[in-house]
């Protein structure tokens, strides 16, 4: 069971970038969806989940409107499309499957396979 992210990197303020996150040893449309987030000092949050099977998202209001989540379940590959980036997006992000509660006020980890993480840098 195994996660890998890939897409992240460095970019300017205001531009975009796809985060993708491959799934292997298991079934990605049996669980939900999820990328977080953690900068230094700052606790891991949520930006982005999905419920796959009602198809809810959660979106914290620092990201509304500028991060979408998405799911190729056929390829087994869920996508973070980051638009208008800004610099207080830098941040290590890590994408998750598994067991989670989805509300649009709020996505709580109950049991989840993370990815090793990958950088995005957002420079001003």
């Amino acid at each position: 069971v195994k996660l890998v992210e890939s897409g992240g990197g460095l970019v300017q303020a205001g531009g975009s970038l796809r985060l993708s996150c491959a799934a292997s040893g298991f079934t990605f449309g049996n669980y939900e969806l999820g990328w977080f987030r953690q900068s230094p000092g700052k606790e891991r949050e949520g930006v982005s989940c999905l419920d796959n099977g009602d198809g809810t998202t959660y979106y914290p209001d620092s990201v509304k409107g500028r991060f979408t989540i998405s799911s190729d379940n056929a390829k087994n590959t869920m996508y973070l499309q980051m638009d208008s980036l800004k610099p207080e997006d830098t941040a290590i992000y890590y994408c998750a499957a598994g067991d989670f509660t989805i509300a649009t006020t709020q996505c709580r980890v109950d049991f989840a396979t993370w990815g090793q993480g990958i950088q995005v840098t957002v420079s001003s």
